[in-house]
């Protein structure tokens, strides 16, 4: 018998299934469409990804258990009865919210919500995207007074749906700016303040456990872990202990660092408190996240652009030439504002140096370039909080790009650690499914090592400057 883990993301939805002897293998993957109806929005057609997680289920072999990791943020309503979405699936880039966000800083609530959620007020959050669809849904108010309407992020959607069991996990819901990092359950005040029915979100449960059964070619399947895509990739790379961080870069770059069995609050340095999983019968483990939100979706960008056509052509650039910034050019990622530690959502993406014989392969290395020196300013915020070990592992589509890899090794003077399995998010799932601790993955061979070769450390005040340039851009 084999797990299933299916990875929803933000671009495709995939299942990976593992086998009793360990053997991973992709069984099914179906991107989705991403649709942009005004500017600053972002949504996807909950329809769709119902249709392509059966799909991806239904391509299971002897399939003994399902696990499911989720976009985190992302959310939508439906009806509790016809189990139909009224909106749809908001993204966790979408930034719809704004000016709701900045009535509520300017309403001094910003320290309270701090304080019970763990969260500063942003538009990254669900709890916004909860009030704007109560605020702009008519049949979001027409089924709740029928005592019908369910708001959940995407994971309580999908098991409402499929597996007719209304729940999130507790990660999930650290997400959403409703739960009290404390308690680990919803929060009066909280949804108040949001404008939030609280009898409309779903049961906050454990990360494994019962999850309710989903129908697959004529037989019941339990599913039996739910969990968001971030922390099951931090499950997957082993990390276990206070100070074992990983950075996975996909659309954005998330670094997850573990700080035990307390949640800590670092506002000032922008890392956010999360949940990184609750095991049954355990205590939550907490974590400290730092986001970059354009890694990979910079670089699809770029090739929609034409500045490349084959991922090939980015992953060695002329090394007589040094780097991009060792050259004056500078690429800031700030194509859905900047994350931590800035927080700042009306910063715009940047280019600054640009001349006459650029070329587009100029354009590309300061690209990769930029995305590293984010990251980096993420890694010193935390490192100053919970102090990173000399090495890091990172997955996702960039960390098969050896000229990033290394930059990153000699911008952060880390040890950079890549997983040859590319599939640590799902394969994380898998094993919280399976109710497995699994064994470090940076003790195995099934890794690649790059080290720190040329410090590039001196790099990061002119990277802050161009930065400092870009930020709020935006009206």
């Amino acid at each position: 018998m084999a797990i299933l883990a299916i990875d929803q993301g933000t671009t495709s939805t995939r299942a990976l299934q593992l086998s009793d002897s360990g053997t991973v293998k992709i069984v099914q993957s179906i991107e989705h469409q991403q649709f942009y109806p005004q500017a600053g929005w972002v949504e996807h057609d909950p329809e769709e990804l119902i249709q392509n997680i059966q799909r991806c289920i239904d391509s299971g072999e002897d399939i003994e258990a399902i696990g499911i990791d989720n976009q985190g943020e992302s959310c939508l309503a439906w009806n509790a009865e016809s189990k139909q979405a009224i909106c749809p699936v908001i993204v966790w880039q979408d930034n719809r919210t704004q000016e709701f966000i900045n009535k509520l800083k300017s309403d001094t609530i910003q320290e309270l919500v701090l304080e019970k959620a763990g969260l500063p007020l942003d538009s990254y959050f669900s709890a916004a995207r909860f009030s704007w669809i109560m605020k702009n849904v008519p049949e979001a108010k027409q089924l709740l007074n029928r005592g019908k309407l369910r708001l959940g992020t995407t994971d309580a959607f999908f098991l409402d749906r499929l597996a007719n069991r209304f729940a999130t996990d507790i990660s999930t819901a650290s997400r959403t700016s409703l739960m009290n990092l404390h308690s680990g359950r919803w929060d009066e005040e909280l949804c108040a303040i949001f404008g939030v029915p609280m009898e409309a979100l779903p049961e906050i449960c454990c990360t494994n456990g019962s999850f309710g059964e989903i129908q697959s070619n004529g037989r019941p399947i339990p599913v039996t872990a739910n969990v968001v895509d971030q922390q099951a990739a931090l499950f997957g790379n082993g990390c276990r202990n206070t100070g074992d961080a990983k950075i996975t870069f996909g659309t954005g770059a998330f670094t997850l660092a573990i700080t035990g069995d307390t949640p800590y609050q670092a506002s000032e340095q922008g890392l956010l408190p999360t949940v990184a999983w609750q095991l049954e019968g355990e205590k939550p483990v907490y974590a400290l996240d730092g986001g970059v939100f354009s890694a990979g979706s910079a670089i699809n960008w770029a090739k929609t652009l034409g500045l490349f056509t084959s991922y090939e052509q980015i992953q060695q650039f002329d090394n007589a030439q040094g780097s991009a910034i060792e050259r004056d050019l500078v690429f800031v990622p700030a194509l859905s504002g900047l994350g931590c530690p800035h927080w700042d959502r009306k910063a715009g993406g940047l280019w600054i140096g640009l001349s006459l014989d650029t070329q587009p392969t100029d354009l590309m290395q300061s690209i990769l370039e930029g995305i590293v020196f984010r990251t980096a300013e993420v890694i010193a915020a935390m490192d100053t909080f919970v102090p990173i070990k000399n090495q890091i592992s990172i997955d996702g589509g960039l960390s098969k790009n050896p000229y990033f890899c290394q930059f990153l090794a000699d911008v952060l003077d880390l040890q950079v650690v890549v997983q040859l399995s590319a599939e640590l998010t799902a394969l994380g799932t898998a094993n919280l499914a399976a109710g497995k601790t699994m064994e470090d993955p940076s003790s195995s061979n099934a890794i690649q090592c790059y080290s720190p070769i040329k410090d590039k450390r001196q790099y990061l005040e002119k990277f802050k400057d161009a930065v400092n340039r870009s930020t709020h851009w935006l009206s």
